[in-house]
């Protein structure tokens, strides 16, 4: 199925490009989420129209996501969590743990944006990855450090 994009997406293309991809994928998620039309000589005309008001638009979310990456620079996530004494985590520090420390910090970010490769199960230093926008990310380094033991 041939698609306009209305948006620039990660490895499928930028915006105003003619793209085919699978039907299903068009059908349920391009289209439903306004990400792309099918390119019919109707909506092609009516994309030209509106190119320059989606160009605008992606410009500015482009200089909010560098604006967040000057924001974020050198951000350092410190959490306190449960561990044993050889410093083996009881449960896991996952992206949700993540966005509510920099919350914490008014750094407002959604959870889908951090990219981790596995959870965390150990007490340490972690270097992550939050991807702002298709080509802008910024990484955040993450101390995780055991709670104090209550003393009776």
């Amino acid at each position: 199925m041939q698609v306009i994009l209305l948006e620039t997406i990660g490895k499928l293309g930028s915006l105003g490009d003619t793209k085919n991809v699978k039907s299903g994928y068009a059908r349920n998620f391009l289209i439903p989420q306004g990400k792309a039309k099918p390119a019919t000589a109707a909506n092609v005309a009516e994309f030209e129209i509106i190119k320059a008001d989606l160009q605008a638009k992606e410009a500015t979310v482009i200089e909010a996501a560098q604006a967040k990456v000057a924001e974020m620079t050198g951000t350092v996530c410190n959490l306190k969590v449960n561990a044993s004494e050889e410093g083996k985590l009881f449960g896991s520090v996952t992206a949700a743990d993540i966005a509510a420390s920099l919350s914490e910090s008014n750094i407002e970010i959604e959870k889908r944006n951090i990219n981790m490769p596995e959870a965390i199960h150990h007490i340490g230093e972690y270097t992550i990855s939050v991807v702002l926008h298709t080509d802008i990310s910024v990484d955040v380094k993450v101390v995780v450090e055991a709670t104090e033991a209550k003393q009776e």
